[in-house]
């Protein structure tokens, strides 16, 4: 069926990685130019979708085995490009624009298989998925995501005390900043408040944020070793363009939205109208239905398959890819967002 077969396209972005590597040249930017240029175009033509799965469709959907194994071999995937990469690069030889190309070609996806399915996994109770989920955010250096995203922003979502929801007015550049070293601290105070409530030392075994550090240390040093010590500076790069797609998609989903705060000092419950969604099925496909944001702050362990468009969720003007080229220059995002935002507020 073909709702069951339609997330196979989003292997469609991995496969234009590879093909970017291997052909090099003007092609050495491969899965940017379908993330970016041709999504974006059939968004503007292809309908949205805001049908939702009957309640006995939700059922057996979320019960589909395959929904799981597609996220999985999306390790598998990115381990190969990013091995490939690092081959390619260990050979010498690519132009600097090549260079360019096939570092942010291979960032995006360490942005989007890794750091986005890595989020899907992430909300997943059963242990062996956890660590699936570390996995991928292992060559993105942001293994701290799976903390401060589960603890802290899912709690603080929508207001100033979360640093992923961004302020109306604020640029994405100043965002960047604000949420990659508010949430990178965040995780450590986080982890520091479990083990002091579950009576453990900090500096302990059980410190999640240590492995992490460790790991992703390690990860560095066996490109290092493999590839050669010239080549940890392109783990960095494309770990910093995976983390900055990443911020840029949390920018876009929070942008300008805020929970009031009660009489008694808390915030209210989290609503459908505190995310920015996008119907657009191509973008939804490709990012695993992380564009129907609302429901998944809903309720965050519903499978990306099951979730649903709520029709008081804020509907962003364009998809979410043409959403984050459109960030990049404040002037023109202010100027479609901002009357959005008002408009939301006066609900």
């Amino acid at each position: 069926m073909w709702k069951d077969a339609k997330y196979l396209i989003a292997y469609l972005l991995p496969l234009s990685a590879f093909a970017g590597i291997w052909l090099k040249g003007p092609f050495s930017f491969g899965a940017i130019y379908v993330g970016f240029l041709i999504i974006p175009i059939l968004e503007q033509i292809l309908p949205k979708s805001a049908a939702n799965l009957s309640p006995a469709e939700e059922d057996t959907q979320s019960n589909r085995r395959l929904f799981d194994v597609l996220l999985y071999l999306n390790i598998p995937i990115l381990y190969t490009l990013v091995g490939y990469y690092f081959h390619t690069l260990a050979q010498g030889g690519p132009a600097g624009y090549e260079l360019l190309g096939l570092t942010l070609n291979v960032g995006l996806l360490v942005g989007s298989i890794g750091i986005n399915v890595g989020h899907e996994l992430g909300h997943r109770a059963v242990r062996y998925e956890q660590h699936m989920a570390k996995a991928l955010l292992l060559p993105a250096l942001y293994m701290h995501f799976i903390i401060e995203h589960n603890r802290g922003h899912h709690k603080n979502v929508a207001t100033d005390a979360d640093p992923a929801s961004a302020r109306r007015g604020q640029t994405l550049y100043a965002f960047w900043l604000q949420s990659v070293i508010g949430g990178y601290r965040h995780a450590w105070q986080l982890e520091r408040e479990r083990l002091a409530r579950e009576g453990r030392p900090f500096f302990s075994a059980s410190n999640e944020m240590l492995h992490f550090s460790g790991l992703q240390l390690l990860w560095l040093l066996a490109v290092g070793a493999v590839f050669g010590w010239a080549l940890i500076p392109f783990a960095v790069a494309i770990a910093a363009v995976g983390i900055l797609m990443l911020e840029t998609v949390n920018y876009i989903e929070h942008y300008g939205l805020r929970r009031r705060r009660l009489a008694s000092g808390a915030y209210e419950i989290v609503q459908p109208h505190h995310s920015w969604n996008s119907d657009h099925e191509l973008g939804r496909i490709f990012l695993y239905e992380l564009t129907r944001h609302s429901d998944h702050h809903y309720k965050a362990s519903r499978k990306y398959q099951i979730l649903r468009h709520f029709d008081e969720s804020p509907q962003l003007p364009l998809g979410y890819p043409a959403s984050i080229l459109t960030a990049l220059v404040p002037p023109l995002w202010f100027a479609a967002m901002n009357p959005l935002v008002e408009a939301v507020e006066k609900r």
